[in-house]
């Protein structure tokens, strides 16, 4: 697209994603060959109608030199005149805003008494009568002179007002159906050779940990092994279908090899063993109140082993007193999560559009538990899994009675973190916390002695 079209779209982002209905544009898009089907798909996928629409216009710049004026003749086609005057002129939709019928001011009088605002504000308050003041009581020798404000005419002395109690800070989800919820867990391991990812040994471990783990904390627990992309939609979508009326919660587990790519809500993509990626912010978007109503209000909990890119992280050198000396990781066996070195920058730089970093809309209910910082490797132990999952089941076998999961996930940070990959390498894991309210898993009554 040539640049003065993309500047014009950047002009006029704010008010196209606060006006633009893309629903009517998807068919016309398409036949006019603007978009492909699966271009079409991606943006119906992410989420609201100012989402889609967002996720649109950012597309649309990515498009070749027709893409602009046959967007045109699509708004033009459903109606959106005023949006195709704005983008034809070049000016922006804020200049393009009804103007005020002129106001017909009186002439004004002199008046004996001064008004309380200029006259070219337009509204003039006559002076307001003040009630008198009730004489405050006499304080007796005994009494503190009160620091509180003069009483109100209402004789009502001002008090300060008890702190409120948040309520949604004490506030618990419901968490006693019994099962609670379904767990989906994905577990790619044998990747095809046209990807030219390395099959994740030791994954195995972490499913059959993390299995047991949620079976024990009262899910019912389904592990899919070695899907391709389209595989990983459907499955997804199947979870998305069911009625979760009866449960409490749900719960996505993905191991697989991960990347970096644009997104505008949650950063990082997981890989089907044939090679192609599904962003996270749809996996999200699967189980959202939009597209899973049954689940609308509920925790929505989603924990991602793999890669968020390819940096390795040496970390930086501290001394403090009251840390314990950093462990070590593990020496050969470790091995990363990421996409290989050259595949990874030649995916990226592919791309349609840079790694996008606007403001988060937030969907409710949702937690996103990265094993890594977005754009970083996450180191895995060939034989005893990966540092993130064998932290996670530790941390919830010791501490899910008692504690709650935001808590609960700070302690996987903090161990994970002291780890070290080859005496150098250093992990970070982190989440996206949506949820509204404290989140205890349930464990059943034996999950103690596991």
């Amino acid at each position: 697209m040539d640049e003065r079209h993309k500047k014009i779209l950047q002009r006029n982002r704010t008010n196209l994603v606060k006006e633009l209905e893309p629903s009517s544009l998807y068919d016309l898009l398409l036949e006019k060959r603007v978009f492909t089907q699966d271009m079409i798909d991606e943006i119906q996928s992410a989420g609201t109608r100012r989402d889609q629409a967002r996720q649109l216009v950012r597309d649309l710049e990515t498009r070749g030199s027709r893409a602009f004026p046959l967007f045109l003749e699509s708004l033009e086609e459903t109606g959106q005149v005023r949006l195709v005057q704005a983008l034809r002129d070049g000016s922006s939709l804020g200049t393009l805003q009804p103007s005020a019928p002129p106001v017909l001011r009186p002439t004004l009088q002199p008046l004996p008494i001064v008004s309380l605002m200029d006259v070219d504000e337009k509204i003039i308050i006559p002076p307001i009568p003040i009630p008198p003041i009730p004489p405050i009581p006499p304080i007796s020798p005994m009494q503190k002179r009160s620091t509180t404000p003069t009483p109100s005419p209402e004789g009502d002395v001002l008090r300060p007002k008890p702190q409120r109690t948040r309520k949604d800070s004490i506030q618990s989800y419901k968490m006693d159906a019994t099962p609670c919820g379904h767990c989906l867990i994905i577990n790619n391991v044998e990747f095809e050779q046209k990807s030219d990812l390395n099959n994740r040994t030791g994954s195995n471990v972490d499913c059959d940990k993390l299995q047991r783990r949620f079976t024990n904390l009262n899910f019912i627990v389904e592990v899919k092994t070695n899907l391709r992309q389209k595989q990983i939609r459907q499955e997804l979508s199947a979870l998305s279908k069911k009625d979760h009326s009866v449960f409490d919660c749900c719960v996505v587990i993905i191991l697989s090899h991960g990347t970096e790519v644009s997104h505008n809500r949650f950063p990082g993509a997981v890989y089907g063993v044939d090679g192609l990626y599904v962003p996270v912010q749809h996996v999200t978007n699967f189980l959202n109140g939009q597209h899973c109503p049954s689940l609308q209000g509920k925790p929505k909990l989603f924990f991602i082993q793999a890669c968020g890119g390819g940096e390795k992280d040496t970390g930086f050198e501290f001394s403090p007193e009251d840390e314990t000396a950093p462990s070590c990781g593990g020496g050969e066996d470790n091995q990363t999560d990421a996409i290989p070195t050259s595949s990874s920058s030649d995916s990226l730089s592919m791309s349609d559009e840079p790694d996008a970093r606007v403001s988060l809309p937030t969907p409710s209910d949702i937690l996103v538990s990265y094993s890594t910082f977005p754009g970083y490797v996450s180191w895995r132990d060939t034989q005893a899994g990966s540092w993130y999952v064998e932290t996670l089941d530790r941390v919830l076998s010791e501490n899910a009675s008692t504690d709650d999961l935001v808590t609960m996930l700070m302690m996987v940070n903090h161990e994970v973190s002291q780890n070290s990959a080859k005496g150098l390498y250093k992990q970070m894991p982190g989440s996206f916390n949506f949820l509204r309210k404290l989140f205890y898993f349930q464990p059943r009554a034996q999950e103690h002695q596991s």
